[in-house]
């Protein structure tokens, strides 16, 4: 039997809007708190493991903090996604950080202060041509 390589990628988004429906449904433990945002999961070809890419905003205890927490309700969510996808295996979920919101989000910042900067250093050259009485180019001279 010839293996169905789109499998494992249709697996993974199931178990992706899994994980987000459980943790947007509230997750009982006490220590998975704050904004945890689900952006990817890759399964192995055997669907056997999974790993569940989790940005979680906050500082770095409060992300060791929910990362305890998300191990903790692994085995659970095991279970509920065995049931829900009617896998023969489910498989063993691992939390793994995923620092590209991070990232992403600390470029745009570094891009919106280069463009202040830049605004700033156009409206200084504007007043000091005012101030110092250049003429335009386009002025007449008589």
């Amino acid at each position: 039997m010839a293996f169905d390589n789109r499998r494992p990628d249709r697996v993974a988004e199931a178990i992706r809007e899994e994980v987000a429906q459980f943790l947007a449904d509230g997750v009982k433990d006490p220590r998975v708190r704050g904004l945890v945002t689900v952006t990817g999961v890759e399964v192995t070809r055997d669907l056997r493991h999974a790993r569940v890419f989790v940005s979680i905003m906050g500082d770095d205890a409060a992300k060791a903090e929910t990362f305890a927490g998300l191990a903790g309700v692994a085995g659970h969510l095991r279970g509920r996604i065995g049931r829900s996808l009617r896998l023969r295996a489910a498989p063993e979920i691992e939390f793994r950080n995923d620092a590209s919101v991070a990232h992403a989000a600390r470029i745009e910042t570094l891009l919106e202060q280069l463009q202040r900067e830049r605004e700033a250093k156009e409206d200084d050259a504007e007043s000091s041509d005012r101030t110092t009485g250049a003429a335009s180019p386009d002025a007449s001279t008589e």
